[in-house]
């Protein structure tokens, strides 16, 4: 009789406890004579928020993996061609180089810093048989090469930027195509052709002799159909459980998945996910939110990879990425969650604190004008507290519940100076700045802060309080007002905001201050002023604000060298307040939401990802 040792390897161990969880365990049986139970650590399918992108879009061009992600091209709304390209670090996206020809429907391959990009359909029409563009990335910049042979949109590819492969597509609308073709990192050749012509499937595959093609829409109608190329042939595979047009995949031929896309009749949006172990498909865990039309990390793999952007319904582009993972982790994504309201809603106010330990002070109620109001958070609700002696909106602060400094507001020239300190009972008036201004940056601690910037004047005035009085310190690198900032004396951060010279422009610059001097960090995602910093120089988190045009959603954060997307607030506001002194968790409340009068009053909590290692139980004896 064969055991269970000569098949696994092990045996079932009989434990008081539960083993340490690591990637070692995985896969193994144990009984908990303790708890009565027999358990397996086994992996768990799942996706996870990840950080959106900086330009919501649909029928773009994904490849790289899920920390080294590319995606490139796209439509916006409803059908604008974009060339813009975003790269993703597993966390977040930033902003890459710009395609030479803009255009949707883009077929890709390769890594984030070795891409291929081709085919498309450029906007507006008179060109209905697609595009033959090809071009190639290098982790900064794309280069335009040489042509496809045939000119499609709606294709799909995967390989290598030298040793890459596209087949399928319409050329022109609304014939559907075929054909194949295989790139060799110069030119373009004919490869072997798929079993039914079709358009907009999806495709795995790390070669150009392993390729996968799987749904998409032929004949009229959705197919589940699934091929497999060889390097000269394509031959029928296993059928998808659900037949779809419009999906994503990632993986290789031997090990996909499938995710998102459309069904018909009637037509819905799909979140279903499906695994292919080169034989069949089998279900796994689906999206948070349904799409189709969306872009995967074409090298990705069945345990890591991810999915961006796409249509949810009709033509309204999203931002949203996800990410799956297959692992002994639970993975939670990076998340804003809504929180009890503050009192008094209003803009243009300052918070200091923590997100259990929060604090509010000032702002503008609209007609009739400034607030004095002050109100502390506890992590659950907001209380009213004793006023700031001197109502002011556009003012700056820092510091804690309990210790926290308000300074420069707006209204009045009189008003520019004021200082008052907070004791968590009542504020008290303090020595004046130096320097008058409003919408002013403010970081640090009660008796070592920094103000800088600042309008009205020349913008880039630094200057430290020690608890008592303020001192003149080194000047900004440029111009700068309504930044975000946070950090401390010694090591403090000013991020964005309007850049006065030579005019006034949304800004994109980080400031880094070590206490003395400033210089000028990684650049911002997008440029953008009104926002709220939170956290550290080398762990912030930035959100809220202004873009051109509208109001920002997105949140950003900054690691010390570069800043990538984050999830977003669900209430897009500028001129609001927050608080925290990590980049892993901060509050946002209040803020403009734009009209009349225009003023929030919501509260929302920003928690960064977590993983947690589960086991997950078979029998209980």
């Amino acid at each position: 009789m064969t055991e269970y040792s000569g098949i696994r390897g092990t045996r079932v161990k009989y434990l008081s406890s539960d083993p340490t969880l690591n990637t070692s365990t995985e896969g193994q049986v144990w009984y908990n004579s303790t708890t009565g139970t027999l358990k397996s650590l086994v992996q768990i399918g799942a996706w996870s928020a990840g950080g959106s992108l900086t330009t919501a879009r649909g029928h773009a061009g994904g490849s790289g993996t899920q920390t080294a992600g590319l995606l490139a091209g796209g439509d916006t709304f409803p059908d604008a061609k974009t060339g813009a390209t975003e790269e993703y670090n597993g966390s977040g996206w930033s902003l890459g180089g710009t395609m030479n020809t803009p255009r949707a429907y883009v077929a890709a391959a390769g890594t984030q810093t070795a891409s291929l990009g081709f085919s498309g359909y450029t906007y507006p029409p008179p060109n209905p048989a697609g595009s033959t563009a090809t071009e190639e990335y290098n982790g900064s910049g794309w280069t335009s090469v040489n042509n496809m042979n045939q000119a499609r949109f709606g294709a799909t590819g995967c390989g290598t930027q030298t040793s890459g492969l596209g087949w399928a597509g319409r050329s022109p609308a609304p014939t559907e195509i075929n054909n194949t073709e295989e790139y060799d990192g110069t030119n373009w050749t004919t490869g072997g052709v798929l079993t039914q012509a079709k358009v907009n499937t999806g495709g795995a595959g790390a070669s150009q002799t392993a390729g996968l093609a799987f749904g998409g829409e032929g004949g009229p109608g959705n197919l589940n159909q699934t091929e497999e190329y060889n390097g000269s042939s394509w031959t029928t595979g296993g059928n998808l459980g659900t037949a779809r047009r419009n999906l994503a995949g990632s993986g290789i031929q031997t090990a996909a998945l499938a995710f998102g896309g459309l069904t018909n009749p009637p037509d819905t949006v799909k979140a279903s996910t499906e695994q292919y172990d080169g034989t069949s498909w089998t279900a796994v865990g689906s999206l948070a939110t349904a799409r189709q039309n969306l872009s995967g990390s074409l090298g990705g793999t069945t345990s890591a990879s991810w999915a961006a952007g796409g249509r949810p319904t009709g033509s309204t582009a999203m931002s949203n990425t996800e990410e799956f993972n297959s692992s002994i982790n639970i993975i939670t994504g990076a998340a804003w969650a809504s929180s009890n309201n503050v009192n008094t809603g209003r803009r243009a106010l300052w918070g200091a604190g923590t997100q259990t330990a929060g604090l509010i002070f000032g702002g503008y109620l609209g007609p009739p004008g400034s607030s004095a109001d002050t109100e502390e958070y506890n992590g659950t609700s907001w209380s009213e507290q004793n006023n700031l002696n001197t109502a002011g909106y556009h003012l700056s602060g820092t510091g804690t519940q309990t210790a926290a400094l308000a300074f420069g507001r707006g209204s009045a020239a009189p008003l520019f100076k004021l200082t008052e300190e907070y004791n968590g009972t009542s504020w008290s008036e303090q020595n004046d700045m130096g320097t008058g201004r409003y919408i002013v940056g403010g970081f640090g601690i009660q008796t070592a802060a920094v103000a800088v910037g600042g309008y009205p004047g020349p913008g880039i005035a630094t200057e430290h309080y020690d608890g008592s009085s303020w001192t003149a310190s080194n000047n900004y690198p440029t111009t700068m007002y309504a930044m975000g900032s946070c950090g401390t004396q010694t090591a403090g951060l000013g991020c964005g905001g309007w850049n006065q010279s030579p005019a006034n422009n949304v800004s994109n610059i980080t400031g880094e201050y070590d206490g003395t001097n400033w210089t000028t960090g990684g650049s911002m995602v997008q440029a953008i002023n009104g926002g709220f910093a939170s956290g550290s120089q080398t762990d912030a988190v930035f959100f809220g604000g202004n873009i051109n045009p509208g109001i920002m959603t997105q949140a950003t954060k900054y690691d010390g060298t570069s800043w990538v997307t984050s999830a977003s607030l669900a209430t897009g506001r500028n001129s609001l307040a927050g608080g925290s002194t990590s980049g892993a968790s901060a509050f946002a409340a209040a803020g403009g939401v734009g009209g009349s009068p225009g003023n929030s009053n919501s509260t929302e909590e920003f928690t960064g990802g977590t993983e947690t290692i589960t086991a997950s139980t078979l029998t209980t004896s």
